[in-house]
């Protein structure tokens, strides 16, 4: 059965779709419930292709700024070399352009000024040599730097002009399908360059602001939103599989325990099935208070993770996706607030997410720092889910 296929009945029953995945050995040793409604489309949901392999992942971001620069990225291969992580996820297109240097004219044109890595092959072949998988991350609809060089592909205001969110950055229009080519063209190259994985970030609406002018959609022609960003994810998945390249994407963390979609579009039932892997963000600071009955959630931090993956793994398997590895989720390297995050915090989410039967993880620090979380890092990648 093809993606589309898979996702028109996904839609049909107004909520999930269905997969597999299978979770082979590692490749490198040394708030609320879900609704009922989810369920029931969940049991009538229709099987799909088999999704890539995909081996345990232990990773940690890498920014723009931390890629582009060979002292750091140094540093995080020896980081990788005497512990458990064995990924690294690149900065290869964010807000600010493109990462990298571009052979398509036709891409190189929203590059942006913010540099780029200057040898991306030989930093691919030398990240390959120490056994460490690159991941090719992707910021999509959240794209200043395409909607100035492409005002077309904005979104708009009731007036005709270009909506801009809080900050004043345009985002570009989920419904454009250049839009669509150009960040594929994007995954498409990189693929070709050697990253076994592209994930993908921002595949989102923009928040709708209260206090902004509506947002206008150009070309929407009543297609729902969250149906709008899970046929973009199944395009994806479908070419990057022609190459054997895994696709996975970014959600909110919010997305594991809410029943429907996000205001952002963002379901789980309608992107678990088009994905490889999905990865939410479920940082402890990030959640209201009284979230799974924490009063401080940024002070439970196994507590917060374990009930949201755990929600995750209960949907995924609704929709007939088992495997250890199918859920990645993004954890808290960072503080916000009370408590001061250290290797212990960091700990407390590894474990909580083995114990939600995942294997893996991707610690996210903004600016890509991560001396004082070290402690928690094995020496070596062990199988730990339960």
């Amino acid at each position: 059965m093809t993606f589309s296929l898979v996702l028109a009945a996904a839609l049909q029953a107004q909520s999930p779709a269905p997969a597999a995945v299978q979770a082979p050995a590692p490749a490198r040793s040394p708030a609320s419930a879900p609704a009922a409604p989810a369920a029931a489309a969940a049991a009538h949901a229709p099987s799909r292709a088999a999704a890539l392999d995909t081996p345990i992942v232990r990773g940690l971001y890498v920014n723009r700024w931390a890629a582009q620069s060979a002292r750091r990225m140094r540093q995080f291969i020896d980081l990788a070399d005497r512990t458990e992580v064995n990924a690294l996820v690149l900065d290869m297109k964010d807000e600010f352009g493109l990462n990298y240097e571009s052979r398509n004219p036709a891409l190189a044109r929203n590059a942006g000024t913010s540099g780029k890595v200057r040898d991306l092959k030989a930093l691919l072949d030398t990240l390959k040599a120490h056994q460490i998988l690159a991941i090719a991350r992707i910021v999509v609809f959240k794209d200043s730097v395409t909607a100035r060089v492409n005002p077309a592909w904005t979104i708009r205001k009731a007036d005709g002009g270009i909506w801009r969110d809080h900050k004043g950055l345009a985002w570009v229009n989920p419904y454009n399908r250049e839009l669509w080519e150009y960040n594929l063209g994007v995954a498409e190259e990189l693929a070709a360059l050697g990253f076994p994985e592209v994930q993908f970030d921002y595949i989102r609406f923009p928040e709708p602001y209260r206090s902004l002018p509506a947002q206008v959609f150009p070309g929407a022609s009543g297609t729902p939103k969250p149906q709008t960003i899970a046929e973009f994810l199944a395009l994806a998945h479908a070419r990057l599989g022609k190459r054997n390249v895994r696709t996975t994407a970014d959600v909110f963390g919010l997305v594991t325990s809410i029943a429907g979609p996000l205001e952002v579009a963002q379901q789980w039932e309608l992107l678990a099935p088009v994905s490889d892997v999905l990865l939410p963000m479920v940082y402890p600071s990030h959640y209201p208070r009284g979230a799974f009955g924490a009063a401080r959630p940024n002070a439970e931090p196994y507590l917060v993770v374990h009930s949201a993956i755990k929600r995750a793994r209960e949907r995924n398997l609704r929709l007939g996706i088992a495997g250890r590895t199918a859920v990645r989720p993004w954890l808290q390297a960072f503080s916000i607030g009370k408590p001061e995050y250290t290797a212990a915090e960091v700990k407390e989410q590894m474990r909580a997410t083995y114990d939600a039967g995942y294997e893996g993880w991707i610690l996210w620090s903004p600016g890509s720092r991560y001396e004082p979380f070290v402690p928690a890092l094995a020496p070596t990648l062990q199988p730990r889910a339960r």
